[in-house]
């Protein structure tokens, strides 16, 4: 009895791990609920798709980790709430980082003996998919960028935009370089759109942004019968065919990949995935690199061929940092730009603020100073100029030595003169917030329960505290 005891155990063990190893293979994402809504499978694949680890997800109730729109509800739940099984159902939804996630999704009620007593969910990720089927909407429908909206005065950009210039005048490959945030696209915008090119497409697509395996068709169509589901579909190459095709972050396509573009680049055709036929393409290309091209080169990352094939002309954009005399002058253009969008009427800037600024490195260069000039609107009370207080803290904390961090023993006392009422109580609400949320150990619902506001008020307050 005791051996058949023990070979049914050995048994189970077996088949749990090779029900684990299966669930975690295959290339579905899986999300298993109890009759409690608490998570009790949530397979590799899921967590790829969500971008989360599992112990941020097990043995937690749906509803306290994501986020689901006003007009939508988690198809999860509708299956162990209301019993319905939905079949092929798109939703867009949020993870704990506040990432939006788009899946198909199958969802069906677990019952027992009539009884439910929980839902499972299959989800294919589309969210990839979603965001370059937007990208090229807005690509088509962009703004058209123009050299007049380069803004520096400094020797150091009018010599790049002078030589971009002259780059208008031909069809050879561009390489730009520069750091994130510089205004590479803005150049490559610029570049087309004072070409004989300007009436031409112009699509702009981040090579980081897709998987290596959704990238070749992307950029070269797709044949019917080429694989499950393929339709004929034309590439980003045929969508731009007469015009630019702007391709960033260059160094972050696989080898297999920078060889078959070199291929295009210098015999002007392109093969759709599945075909046996070519298809002569009349395609500028202008590439982005994050990196100096020659380290990507020594490191493997871009391709020799293709670094001296698309750097016929080189663009080196400069960072912020190196020109900070023009810094004045993009925060007054980005004080206009959302006082335009905002309806506002904010002058300038304080001289305080004036000196941090040029003080500052902007590590994220123009967006960055960008960001900082929105933001400060956005605190912006009936005032009509940009004083530190309206500066993000972290900013704020790094510059100006007599502000002291917030703690556990000065959260009553507003009697600092040097800050505002309103200020002061800002840091106060933070701080509480912060103090209930760990208090009920990170869960939203609870908190935003002892906190006498809505689970929305909440998220609000974390995504505008950045906690």
């Amino acid at each position: 009895m005791a051996k058949n005891n023990a070979k049914d155990i050995q048994s189970l063990t077996k088949m749990n791990k090779l029900y684990e190893k299966l669930v975690n293979e295959v290339d579905v994402g899986i999300h298993v609920i109890n009759e409690k809504e608490k998570t009790i499978v949530y397979n590799k694949k899921m967590m790829e798709i969500e971008s989360m680890a599992s112990e941020d997800v097990l043995d937690k109730n749906v509803l306290d980790v994501f986020m689901f729109r006003e007009s939508q509800n988690s198809t999860l739940i509708k299956a162990l709430k209301m019993g319905e099984t939905t079949r092929d159902i798109k939703q867009t939804y949020f993870n704990n980082k506040g990432e939006e996630i788009t899946t198909i999704n199958n969802s069906f009620p677990i019952k027992e003996n009539g009884k439910i007593t929980g839902a499972i969910e299959i989800a294919k990720d589309i969210t990839q998919l979603e965001r370059v089927i937007k990208e090229n909407v807005l690509n088509k429908q962009n703004k058209k960028f123009t050299f007049d909206q380069i803004i520096g005065q400094s020797k150091l950009i009018q010599s790049v935009v002078d030589e971009a210039k002259r780059a208008t005048r031909t069809s050879s490959s561009v390489l730009v370089v520069g750091e994130t945030g510089t205004g590479k696209e803005l150049f490559a915008q610029s570049i087309h759109n004072g070409s004989n090119r300007s009436s031409a497409p112009f699509i702009s697509q981040n090579c980081a942004a897709i998987p290596d395996s959704l990238m070749e068709s992307l950029l070269f169509g797709t044949k019917k019968g080429a694989f499950t589901g393929a339709i004929d579909r034309p590439g980003l190459f045929e969508q731009a065919d007469g015009g630019t095709l702007l391709l960033d972050e260059i160094n972050s396509l696989e080898p297999s990949l920078q060889a078959k573009l070199l291929r295009v680049i210098q015999e002007k055709s392109i093969r759709r995935v599945g075909d046996m036929k070519d298809k002569k393409v009349d395609v500028r290309i202008i590439a982005t690199i994050n990196e100096d091209p020659i380290d990507a080169v020594a490191n493997n990352r871009l391709r020799k061929d293709l670094y001296y094939r698309l750097s016929v002309v080189t663009l080196f954009i400069p960072p912020l940092r190196d020109r900070k005399e023009d810094v004045m002058m993009l925060t007054q253009s980005f004080i206009d730009k959302y006082n335009a969008l905002f309806s506002m009427d904010v002058k300038g800037i304080s001289g305080e603020v004036k000196l941090l600024l040029q003080k500052h490195d902007w590590p994220g260069n123009v967006r960055e100073l960008e960001h900082m000039i929105e933001g400060a609107m956005n605190l912006i009370m009936g005032e009509t100029v940009i004083s530190t207080q309206n500066l993000p803290g972290w900013f704020r904390g790094r510059y100006l030595t007599d502000e002291e961090p917030i703690n556990q023993k000065d959260t009553g006392d507003l009697s600092e003169s040097s800050k505002t009422l309103r200020e002061k109580m800002t840091e106060v609400e933070k701080y509480y917030v912060q103090q209930v949320l760990e208090k009920n150990g990170n869960n939203i619902s609870k908190a935003a329960k002892n906190l006498g506001i809505s689970r929305q008020s909440l998220q609000y307050r974390l995504k505008k505290f950045d906690l």
